[in-house]
């Protein structure tokens, strides 16, 4: 795994934004652009790495727009830039374009809603050690709940551009179909060939879709469609490698599932980031010690957020 340690290349940067598009009741998509140094930079983005935004002088949306649930929250002040991971970068004419996936959640995202084509926002990044590709794998699965669906995006684009030789599935899921982060589901016969979801489908990517509810797809959690697909599989584990971001709980299930069938595994954490560089310390990951019982914290943004899963230890 290759360490992404110099801070010559973080920044801070501004980019300017292309466009702020609603894609959901509470999802939206930002695009936005980089030049110069900072086009430089996020350029060389890895799928799994993030990005800190000043988020502190972007105003409120009209009173009437803000959700019940964030009227009291929406009045705080923000002092700390917010992490971002990002679902898609494109190279084009000196300039790096990128996408960022956000759902509205607290006073910082509430915000992002206003911003628009020609607004200017100042980031640090890119930070953090993203995904990597192991040699000799054949079958890529790319195992998403809500909101972790961006970085594997992203990925599933890089291993179908940058020709790795490996298929690539993606399991996406969430709670209810309304909170899917995605732009609505293809036509029946397009899910019939296992083309469900138009974001992967464009790179060529399968995907299935699970939702708590039964709303959409597989009626449970996205795991148990994982695990039902992984046993009609043909291939060896050993072929196999998982990619995963989501909440915790689907993560441990995730780990657990790669270790009972001795699949390497690679997770993408979350964790609170006050810095996103290693100073503060507050987004410690507990981690296993080879040859040890012992453990280690490690720090999510620098050593992360992408780990090996056999390293991670969850909570019981």
């Amino acid at each position: 795994m290759a360490k992404n340690h110099s801070a010559a290349n973080r920044g801070p940067f501004n980019a300017v934004i292309s466009a702020n598009k609603q894609i959901g009741q509470r999802f939206y998509r930002l695009s936005l652009g980089f030049e110069s140094a900072g086009a430089k930079a996020f350029a060389k983005l890895k799928p799994g790495q993030f990005a800190q935004l000043d988020l502190a002088d972007t105003p409120l949306p009209p009173s009437k727009d803000i959700p019940e649930d964030l009227v009291d929250a929406a009045r705080r002040k923000i002092l700390l830039r917010r992490p971002f991971s990002f679902s898609d970068v494109i190279n084009k004419d000196r300039k790096t374009l990128v996408d960022i996936l956000y759902r509205v959640v607290g006073p910082a995202t509430l915000r992002m809603t206003t911003l628009s084509a020609g607004d200017s926002v100042n980031i640090i990044g890119p930070l953090g050690n993203g995904f990597w590709v192991p040699r000799g794998k054949k079958q890529a699965l790319l195992v998403t709940g809500g909101m972790g669906a961006g970085p594997l995006l992203h990925l599933a684009k890089v291993l179908t551009a940058d020709h790795h030789g490996i298929e690539a599935i993606a399991f996406a899921g969430a709670k209810t179909e309304k909170e899917l982060p995605f732009e609505g589901q293809l036509d029946e016969i397009s899910q019939e060939l296992g083309f469900s979801l138009a974001e992967f489908a464009r790179y060529g990517v399968e995907s299935l879709v699970a939702t708590d509810d039964g709303s959409a797809g597989f009626a449970g959690p996205v795991t148990d469609c994982f695990s039902e697909w992984l046993g009609r599989a043909g291939l060896a584990g050993k072929d196999m490698i998982i990619y995963s971001c989501g909440p915790e709980q689907m993560l441990a299930k995730v780990a657990e599932i790669a270790e009972k069938r001795n699949i390497d595994c690679q997770l993408s954490m979350e964790r609170m980031m006050a810095c996103g560089i290693g100073i503060c310390q507050s987004c410690a990951v507990e981690c296993k010690v080879n040859g040890s019982s012992e453990t280690v914290y490690k720090m999510c943004c620098e050593d992360g957020p992408v780990f090996d899963a056999k390293e991670i230890v969850f909570s019981s």
